[in-house]
């Protein structure tokens, strides 16, 4: 039985997320729990995956494919009275990937390059080098150039991650130890693939808290593990 896609709504009023309380304000990407209500993107284990707008039919077809954890956006219609899809989320490897697929096409190409552009305008540089030089410096095994990868996630401004807050600014240790847990979680275990077969959060979180464990330890103790 094919199991119904997992959906983003466009919040039109004023939201707060159920689980960690947070004002999220209008117009907020929230996701809604039968039990505890609207979540964050942050909360509901989500805020790794990347917009990409509805328009490309193909790019989309392709990033859906590969990502294992893709969700529709939608949006409420005053005039049409429904919700109207947006695009989609997926993971960036899964958008770069179907990227690669379509470089034939010269339009994608240069919207390749505009997405660049913009995710290279929104980044902090400085914080982004301070927060890679921290996780290098706590997890001196992390495989090369994987700190600059991990940091860039964390810092983006639109998303929300754990990189934005006033703690990695001032870059504490648990704001670097949950961005590291972060990456490995969705890029280095099953977790996403649960969630998309219906599994609830803790118990997806509990099935691969051990896998996330050794790769810790083995990169804190300066054993790579690519």
């Amino acid at each position: 039985m094919q199991q119904d896609p997992l959906k983003i709504f466009i919040a039109q009023r004023e939201a707060v997320c159920a689980s960690c309380g947070r004002e999220l304000g209008a117009k907020a990407w929230i996701t809604l729990d039968q039990e505890k209500g609207a979540l964050c993107m942050h909360c509901a284990d989500m805020d790794h995956l990347v917009f990409l707008p509805a328009g490309d039919a193909a790019l989309t077809r392709r990033a859906r494919k590969h990502s294992s954890l893709p969700a529709i956006v939608l949006k409420w219609s005053r005039a049409r009275k429904r919700y109207e899809r947006q695009g989609i989320v997926v993971e960036e490897e899964a958008l770069a990937r179907a990227e690669q697929e379509c470089l034939q096409d010269a339009d994608l190409r240069e919207r390749r390059r505009e997405r660049d552009a913009h995710r290279r305008a929104e980044l902090d540089q400085q914080l982004v080098q301070r927060f890679a030089e921290g996780i290098r410096k706590l997890y001196p095994g992390l495989p090369p150039a994987r700190e600059k990868r991990i940091a860039e996630h964390a810092c983006r401004r639109y998303s929300g991650r754990i990189g934005r807050t006033a703690a990695a600014k001032d870059l504490e240790e648990e704001a670097i130890h949950l961005a590291v847990r972060a990456h490995i979680r969705h890029g280095m275990t099953e977790y996403d693939q649960l969630l998309l077969r219906g599994c609830d959060r803790s118990s997806a979180r509990a099935k691969v808290e051990g896998q996330i464990r050794e790769v810790l330890e083995k990169w804190q103790q300066g054993q790579e593990d690519l």
